[in-house]
């Protein structure tokens, strides 16, 4: 499967137009997350942001003080968001060490969204 990155520098895509708002970019969501009934609302934007930094390689590394910034939520609250996540098996983390941000790889096949996807 291709990374998401590979995909963009085939530039299959071309995008016109654009103003402040969108030059910034879009990120997807899987509908499955977005609908899922076990996954509160404030892990489903984390989800959302992560995916965000992971566009070009899969994973990514933003550390909690940026993604509180981003979403305008405590750190406590990424923090716990983001366990819930790994939880869930929606991420998993690699921790890197002190004053160095974490990696987090996002699963499009995590349980949670085969079994909310499955249920329809």
């Amino acid at each position: 499967m291709k990374s998401i990155g590979e995909v963009i520098q085939e530039k299959n895509i071309v995008i016109k137009g654009g103003d402040v708002f969108t030059q910034g970019g879009f990120t997807q969501v899987p509908n499955a997350l977005l609908r899922a009934k076990g996954v509160s609302q404030g892990a489903k934007l984390v989800y959302a942001m992560l995916l965000s930094y992971a566009w070009h390689n899969n994973s990514c590394f933003p550390g909690q003080d940026r993604l509180a910034d981003d979403l305008s939520i405590s750190r406590q609250s990424v923090n716990t968001h983001i366990k819930e996540l790994e939880r869930k098996d929606y991420i998993s983390i690699k921790r890197r060490g002190l004053g160095k941000p974490n990696t987090y790889t996002l699963f499009m096949t995590a349980r949670g969204l085969q079994s909310t996807a499955s249920n329809k």
